[in-house]
C-alpha cells in the first residue's frame, strides 16, 4: 500500500464511480476521503464497501451540533473503522471532548477550523473576526485543549497551527497543483508547499478525480512530493 500523504476526495454520490476511482489510484494515494455527498447517497454500507478496498478512509462529515447529539452520531458509526473523522471546532470544547470520547480508539478526530472556501470578507459577514489566520490559531488551541488529534486548516495557516501544536495532526484541503484550477476554493496552496509547511495529510479531489487518467494525475502529484 502507498505511504503517500495524499487522500483523494471521492466527492460523488455514485458508489460504482467511487470504487472505480479508488481502484485506479490506489497505488499512488494514501487513502480515500468520503464526504457528505457520498455519505448521504450511500450511508454506512457505502463507507463499509469503500473500506473493503483496503485503503484508509477519511470520513469527512464535519459534525457540528450539541455535544450529546454529536457523541451519539459518532457512536452510531463505530461499526466502521475510519482513519480520520471531522467535527467543527466552532462547536466548542465540550462538543469536541465528547466527539473524541465517542470515536473508535484508532480514529483520529480532527477539528475543522476555517473552511477553505471562506476568506476574511466571508468571515466578517457571519459576525466572526475577519482574519482567517487568527481564527485558525484560536480554534487550533481550543482543539488541542479538548484532546483532539489535530485540525483541518488551509495550507496558508498550517505552519502557524503547527507552531501552536508541534505534535498535532494536520489535514490540509484546498490543495491544487501549480497549474490546477482553483474552482470554489479561496485559500489554496500547492501540495509541496503544504507538506513543507507541516501538513500531515493532503486532501486532493478534482485535480485527480476529474482528470482523464486519475492514476496518472495522482502519480504526477506524488512525484512533486
Amino acid at each position: 500500500m502507498s505511504t503517500s500523504p495524499i487522500f483523494v476526495a471521492i466527492d460523488t454520490p455514485d458508489l460504482a464511480r467511487a470504487k472505480e476511482i479508488a481502484q485506479r489510484v490506489r497505488g499512488h494515494v494514501g487513502g480515500l476521503k468520503l464526504g457528505l455527498e457520498f455519505f448521504c447517497a450511500n450511508g454506512r454500507q457505502g463507507v463499509a464497501e469503500m473500506e473493503a478496498l483496503g485503503l484508509p478512509v477519511f470520513l469527512d462529515l464535519k459534525f457540528h451540533d450539541i455535544p450529546n447529539t454529536v457523541a451519539k452520531a459518532i457512536q452510531s458509526l463505530r461499526a466502521l473503522d475510519p482513519a480520520i473523522l471531522t467535527v467543527h471546532a466552532a462547536g466548542g470544547r465540550a462538543m469536541m471532548e465528547d466527539a473524541k470520547a465517542a470515536a473508535p480508539e484508532r480514529t483520529k478526530v480532527v477539528a475543522v477550523t476555517v473552511l477553505t472556501s471562506l476568506d476574511g470578507e466571508d468571515l466578517a459577514s457571519i459576525g466572526m473576526p475577519s482574519d482567517p489566520h487568527g481564527q485558525v490559531e484560536r480554534l487550533t488551541a481550543l482543539a488541542r485543549e479538548a484532546g483532539l488529534d489535530g485540525v483541518v486548516c488551509s495550507g496558508a495557516e498550517v505552519a502557524a497551527a503547527k507552531r501552536l501544536w508541534p505534535h498535532g495532526f494536520f489535514v490540509v484541503p484546498g490543495v491544487r497543483p501549480a497549474e490546477g484550477a482553483v474552482a470554489d476554493q479561496k485559500r489554496v496552496v500547492t501540495p509541496r508547499a503544504a507538506l513543507d509547511a507541516g501538513a500531515s495529510v493532503l486532501v486532493i479531489g478534482r485535480p485527480i478525480t476529474d482528470a482523464p487518467d486519475p492514476d496518472a494525475a495522482a502519480r504526477a502529484i506524488q512525484a512533486t512530493l
